[in-house]
């Protein structure tokens, strides 16, 4: 009965609308201003290349961000079943196997669209969407781990749309020194991923799911999440003050400070204030991303 449930003969194709919720535009921010902060940080002119930046935002945010969370979504339908009843595949909006062809109708349409942006887009977007499967859908299913799954999303989100930003405007490898900050800026983006999990610690418990704040109870897990975004922006500062981006260094330690004045009220109730903390805190950690994007591409 389930099998017939599942064809595409018996459900009708999704409104667009529910098509949309599915691939979450509220989602799609992080990875586009990570490429937003690649391209300043590449140092090279935009004026002749703004075809290549719009399709490059296109291809970091609403396909390979977008096709990820259709993948999460269709692995998770039984658990968002419970959890979130409201969303597109369990309401049946999304009905039968219409959420998995749209997954994979997006992982294909992305990578028809990344060679266009050179070889390295391209091997970076495959990357993004390996890992955007693996993160979902067994055996893999790294977003059960409260170790890989923050992991894997702060590269994805973070250092993989950064680098692609950086390479679609230098049509090449970027710096030694770009490619440093950024892979700080994902590590540290692990401690994001890690307090986005307090939200649903019951939960995962129910299901299994590893997260830190299960796995290590909410106090510890908040206080690693803290410890490494404070950590890898501290290795942020010195290395741009250590290759001469005084002004840029500053910024993101003022930034930073403005981080700390704001943990103790997120270590207080971690559980409550995590989202609190997400539209604060968080805001000032990826400006410092665009500060530091600023002072390598020279403009600050």
């Amino acid at each position: 009965m389930e099998r017939s449930a599942l064809t595409f003969r018996t459900s009708p194709p999704p409104a667009a609308r529910d098509v949309l919720a599915l691939l979450k535009p509220i989602t799609w921010f992080p990875p586009m201003w990570a490429f937003a902060v690649g391209v300043v940080s590449s140092g090279a002119a935009v004026d002749r290349r703004w075809l290549l930046v719009a399709c490059g935002v296109l291809l970091a945010g609403p396909m390979v961000c977008g096709t990820s969370q259709a993948v999460n979504d269709w692995f998770d339908r039984h658990v968002d079943a419970i959890n979130e009843p409201d969303r597109p595949i369990p309401s049946g909006r999304v009905a039968g196997r219409w959420g998995l062809a749209i997954a994979i109708a997006g992982t294909l349409l992305s990578l028809l669209l990344a060679p266009a942006l050179g070889p390295l887009v391209l091997g970076a977007a495959a990357v993004g969407l390996a890992l955007a499967w693996a993160y979902s859908a067994p055996p893999f299913r790294l977003k059960a781990s409260g170790w890989w799954g923050p992991a894997v999303v702060g590269l994805t989100y973070e250092g993989l749309s950064w680098f692609t930003g950086a390479a679609v405007m230098l049509g090449a490898m970027p710096a030694p020194s770009v490619l440093t900050i950024l892979i700080l800026y994902s590590l540290g983006a692990h401690g994001i991923m890690t307090l986005n999990d307090f939200k649903a610690v019951e939960g995962d418990r129910t299901t299994g799911l590893r997260s830190l704040p299960v796995t290590l109870g909410v106090r510890n897990a908040s206080l690693l999440a803290c410890a490494t975004m404070v950590v890898t922006q501290a290795i942020v500062i010195a290395l741009l003050f250590a290759w001469g981006h005084t002004l840029s260094g500053a910024i993101v330690a003022a930034l930073l400070a403005g981080q700390f004045a704001l943990m103790p009220r997120l270590l207080r109730n971690p559980a409550k204030h995590a989202p609190w903390y997400g539209t604060t805190g968080v805001t000032l950690y990826v400006l410092g991303m665009l500060a530091a994007g600023l002072g390598l591409g020279g403009y600050i």
